[in-house]
């Protein structure tokens, strides 16, 4: 369905992506994650055809995506950058938009446009930035086009409203499975609705695992400094920081070594997967703890 070969893409002097691989799933939910300016848009923008690469191929429903019609008349990006005519009232657009999707389903536009609480005579520019994505999201969940992605489509929105949207996209995905790809900060609340788990940082991708080997791929380990230090020797430590006077507390890749330690002294807890992003994101093992250490 979407695959990369050595993307790269620069802007403005800097590489946003760089030699980055990649091959999504058709007809799954991906989640795509990372810190802010890690290159997420940017690989969301070279898998719609808004921008092409700076080097290496992007393919998609096997075509370029670049300046593709076919492309284009198949995915939609839905992302906080979506402009409509100020001319037109929201009413308007839901029926501008049965025009333009094929696949456009009115009644659950009409059903979810009442349940937000959006009155079809105001015009998008008088809404707030939350209500604002409510709308973009309903227009990307009822054009089920074959790929939909979501760019932070949450953005400003409550808590609830959050909690019904993702539950929407999942019972529309059930009963029409289509490739969808969500960008989102808050990896917690959309992990459940996951079906692999793509993580990046500084353009370059880290992890590409289904969801539950993320939950899987990590363990958390705590005990005094001095034993856990020897026992990490040989590990993949991912994070270390002093949580206590005298306790090291280790984040290591899982194996079958690290599973005989919770028959050892050490406390081995599980690492949920929005801890694991950040966990692996940060630039220093020991956290921000090491700014204010200013011992050496």
């Amino acid at each position: 369905m979407i695959y990369g070969n050595n993307v790269s893409k620069e802007i403005a002097g800097k590489m946003a992506i760089s030699d980055m691989n990649f091959h999504i799933k058709e007809n799954a939910i991906s989640g795509l994650v990372g810190r802010n300016g890690a290159g997420k848009s940017t690989l969301l923008k070279l898998i719609t055809g808004a921008w092409h690469p700076t080097k290496g191929e992007v393919r998609v429903l096997n075509e370029q995506p670049f300046n593709n019609l076919f492309v284009s008349t198949n995915s939609i990006l839905i992302d906080d950058e979506m402009t409509f005519p100020e001319v037109l009232s929201l009413g308007e657009l839901l029926e501008l938009s049965r025009s333009f999707y094929p696949n456009w389903d009115k009644d659950l536009a009409e059903r979810l446009f009442s349940y937000f609480e959006l009155h079809k005579g105001v015009f998008y520019y008088q809404l707030s930035k939350g209500k604002k994505s409510t709308f973009n999201a309903i227009i990307g969940l009822c054009s089920r086009l074959p790929l939909t992605v979501f760019d932070e489509p949450t953005s400003g929105m409550d808590r609830s409203v959050r909690q019904d949207f993702y539950k929407a996209l999942l019972k529309d995905y059930i009963a029409h499975p289509r490739t969808i790809i969500i960008s989102s900060h808050h990896i917690e609340e959309i992990e459940p609705i996951l079906e692999e788990l793509i993580l990046i940082e500084a353009g370059k991708m880290l992890l590409h695992l289904p969801i539950d080997e993320v939950r899987e791929y990590a363990r958390g380990i705590r005990g005094s400094e001095a034993e856990v230090r020897s026992w990490l020797q040989d590990k993949t430590v991912l994070y270390e920081e002093r949580v206590a006077s005298g306790e090291l507390f280790a984040v290591v890749k899982n194996d079958d070594k690290v599973m005989s330690a919770e028959h050892g002294s050490f406390t081995v807890t599980a690492i949920a997967a929005a801890d694991l992003a950040v966990y692996v994101t940060r630039g220093e093992k020991g956290g921000i703890d090491r700014v204010f250490n200013t011992k050496s």
